[in-house]
């Protein structure tokens, strides 16, 4: 191991993962040469992070967990560096200037496994035959080196070699394929930028079926005997796809891929242009049809527009799950308004003690984020009626297309989209105060306690 860094690591900006992230600097692009044995989980791989200083660096902090760095290098020399936990300390051989751009160069190798973390254990998982990623919402580290929050988003190039019967799926468009020997090498290349957490790899044995028509080309990668029931789950999802654009806006990514694992898993789980399912979700009884829509929700509602920091999370899933009741609206003649009153009923009866715009790390996954951040959004939708919750939905995905966004600036595009209206309407004083009133709506769902009447 490299020496050189005593000093303490920086304060970081997310109290929810503290341990993961360096806001000294940002990552524009990961550039991942990767080697993956099935029959041992070993993985050993060369990583190159173009960065740019955020502010004058003597030092990084790159996020990486359970596998060896076994050499950095900054600008292309040698540089120092210690790895302790979840965190490498790089020292380059001579300090960055702020807005300096250079290549951070890391090869590391080991046995991949998921991070212990309050939430579970999350990251690279290995399967009966194969591994997955899930790594939301900071596992990321486990398999590649990274700067390891939502905030800083990056193109990625992906090469990946690993044993010829095994198909390998993962975020971006696949470039190129060499077989050598008894080994595939795969590349993928993302030019989307993503955030680290979306970034996701599958390797397994899957056959492919596309599923038409639909207004963005859809595959599903499934097991062979698992084909009859999980298509029957997702046939659907056309129609699903189209309902969303027309809602939302155009589809934002150039494909969808929906990933049905061998083995069950305990929940389905978003990637970029990519969802996850075990067959226990994908049963051929149409059972959790919801999750396939929420899954889908999140290409616009968490991978395309991504929270800045994790106490915002609603915005991605309390996105995702009014998308559900959109869904039930539109194919099975269950309104919202029957959705929101029985979830709001079952959120009454539970303790009120989250704050939905910053329920705190153990809390931030709690199925009342979910329910209260759809109602919250129902709420604004009965609020200023159906067109204009719409037309302001649809600004708000193409105005903030492939970037951060934060609860503050949903208040913000709401109250003026609801302003701009009234006084479209009625004239100015009228915009002041139907924006006061939006701003007054939002700011109790999302920041008081108890839960608002609907």
């Amino acid at each position: 191991m490299g020496g050189g860094f005593t000093g303490p690591v920086p304060v970081l900006t997310d109290p929810y993962t503290p341990d993961r992230g360096d806001p000294a600097y940002e990552v524009t692009h990961y550039d991942l040469d990767l080697d993956y044995k099935v029959s041992s989980n070993r993985l050993s791989g060369r990583a190159v992070l173009d960065i740019v200083a955020l502010e004058d660096l003597r030092r990084l902090v790159i996020d990486l967990v359970g596998l060896r760095v076994l050499k950095v290098s900054v600008g292309g020399t040698a540089a120092k560096w210690t790895h302790r936990g979840p965190r490498v300390m790089v020292t380059p051989s001579v300090p960055l200037n702020r807005g300096e751009r250079t290549p951070v160069a890391i090869t590391y190798a080991g046995t991949p496994g998921p991070a212990s973390t309050r939430w579970g254990d999350v990251g690279w998982e290995e399967l009966s035959e194969g591994a997955l990623v899930a790594a939301q919402p900071n596992g990321a580290p486990t398999w590649f080196p990274c700067n390891d929050h939502p905030r800083t988003k990056a193109t990625f190039r992906l090469s990946f070699e690993c044993d010829s019967p095994y198909d390998v799926i993962a975020t971006g468009t696949l470039e190129s394929t060499r077989v050598r020997g008894s080994r595939t090498r795969r590349v993928f290349v993302q030019d989307v930028p993503m955030a680290t957490y979306l970034a996701t790899v599958h390797v397994g044995r899957y056959v492919r079926r596309d599923l038409a028509p639909a207004p963005v080309p859809i595959t599903v990668a499934l097991p062979p005997s698992r084909e009859q029931p999980v298509l029957h789950d997702l046939a659907r999802l056309p129609e699903m796809t189209r309902l969303y654009t027309a809602l939302f806006g155009p589809y934002p990514f150039d494909d969808y891929t929906v990933v049905v694992t061998a083995d069950d898993l305990e929940i389905p789980l978003e990637a970029h242009a990519l969802a996850t399912f075990g067959p226990n979700w994908l049963d051929g009884e149409r059972r959790h049809e919801r999750l396939v829509a929420h899954e889908l929700a999140h290409q616009w509602f968490g991978n395309s527009l991504t929270t800045a920091n994790w106490a915002d999370i609603w915005l991605n899933e309390g996105f995702a799950c009014y998308a559900e009741w959109l869904w039930a609206e539109h194919a099975d003649d269950v309104p919202a308004d029957v959705n929101a009153t029985t979830h709001w009923a079952r959120l009454a009866r539970l303790p009120q003690d989250i704050v939905l715009a910053d329920p705190g790390p153990d809390l931030m996954f709690d199925d009342r984020v979910y329910k209260r951040g759809a109602l919250t959004l129902h709420a604004l939708r009965h609020h200023t009626g159906d067109t204009a919750f719409f037309g302001m939905l649809r600004d708000w995905v193409t105005s903030n297309r492939h970037a951060t966004v934060s609860t503050d600036m949903f208040i913000d595009h709401a109250v003026a989209h609801s302003a701009r209206a009234a006084t479209d309407r009625l004239g100015g004083e009228a915009g002041v105060q139907a924006g006061k009133a939006t701003r007054e709506l939002l700011e109790t769902w999302l920041w008081k306690l108890p839960l608002p009447a609907l």
